[in-house]
């Protein structure tokens, strides 16, 4: 689970809701399921990530299963901070449980009110939890009473309700319960590729004294400045935009031969599975390469092939 060294008689002492009262929006990497992973992570901290989350991880195997901790969590001492372990659980013990293993390895945990996969919400967890606001309340509760080091951030990351006056509840009762920040995409369940309702996260922003972050849609740095004035957010959340360029916050219009020759360093050094090295690479490289390029890029089944691609058609 952890790498060699890391200190684990007590939680971290980073508090990382520091990052939001420096001034300077803060640039956050979204949990993002087998792709916002140790190596990844690293890479985008290299190119100006302030906070970075890990994939979703669901709390009770993690709790109940030595295997489940060893393959869905990894950090390291070095660089791997501030970090935001994400959650899906239902029961406020249950969260506790798993915020406890990882406090001494993160510098937070976030609870996710999200993710409107089917799967997740007929199990109760994800966005079905936005329509249950008293147990949000005590399962940010339950860890705050239960995690004695106070600089521990305790967030909850949500999608929007049609009636936004219900998503300003929601926020409200979990401002009161202590969270740290709230991370809003501005779709509601239903919604996948209709345009985001930054309207509705710059009402959820107005609303509360704790930071909000605003999330979807958000591609380049340009549109992160634009999302920052439209809503007032404090933070910007990107998934998509960060696969298809690591490089996004520090300014770059497309990814860099740089950012890709990191990501083949990074990758090697960490022993990232194939396919996952392969699948980056090839969102990394969706805007500079041609369509007769991907039809043979993406084919290469074989580390080394991607190697030698690399070095005969960029030098990489």
């Amino acid at each position: 689970m952890i790498g060699d060294g890391i200190e684990t008689e007590q939680c971290r002492v980073k508090d990382p809701v520091d990052l939001f009262h420096s001034g300077q929006v803060v640039k956050i990497c979204a949990p993002m399921v087998r792709y916002s992973k140790l190596a990844f992570r690293t890479l985008v901290r290299k190119y100006s990530c302030d906070l970075c989350y890990t994939p979703m991880i669901v709390a009770a195997d993690f709790v109940r299963s030595a295997k489940a901790r060893d393959s869905e969590f990894t950090t390291n001492k070095v660089g791997d901070h501030p970090l935001i372990v994400q959650f899906a659980a239902k029961e406020a013990q249950v969260l506790c449980d798993a915020a406890r293993i990882v406090c001494p390895f993160a510098d937070g945990i976030d609870l996710n009110c999200g993710c409107p996969q089917r799967w997740a919400m007929a199990e109760g967890y994800g966005a079905s939890l936005i329509n249950k606001p008293e147990l949000v309340r005590d399962m940010v509760r339950h860890v705050r009473n239960q995690i004695d080091n106070p600089r521990f951030s305790v967030s909850i990351k949500i999608r929007i309700h049609e009636d936004i006056k219900r998503t300003v509840d929601l926020c409200r009762k979990a401002e009161a319960s202590g969270v740290s920040w709230i991370t809003v995409h501005g779709r509601n369940v239903e919604e996948r590729h209709q345009p985001v309702h930054y309207d509705a996260i710059k009402i959820i922003k107005q609303s509360m004294s704790i930071p909000v972050v605003a999330n979807g849609d958000i591609k380049t740095l340009k549109d992160a400045e634009n999302v920052h004035h439209l809503t007032g957010a404090d933070g910007i959340m990107v998934a998509r935009g960060l696969l298809a360029n690591p490089a996004m916050f520090a300014g770059y219009e497309e990814t860099p031969l740089k950012c890709i020759q990191d990501w083949v360093d990074i990758a090697l050094e960490h022993g990232t599975p194939f396919t996952c090295f392969h699948h980056h690479l090839m969102y990394m490289m969706e805007r500079i390469t041609s369509k007769q390029e991907k039809k043979v890029f993406n084919v290469l089944s074989s580390t080394s092939a991607v190697l030698d691609y690399l070095n005969d058609h960029y030098g990489v």
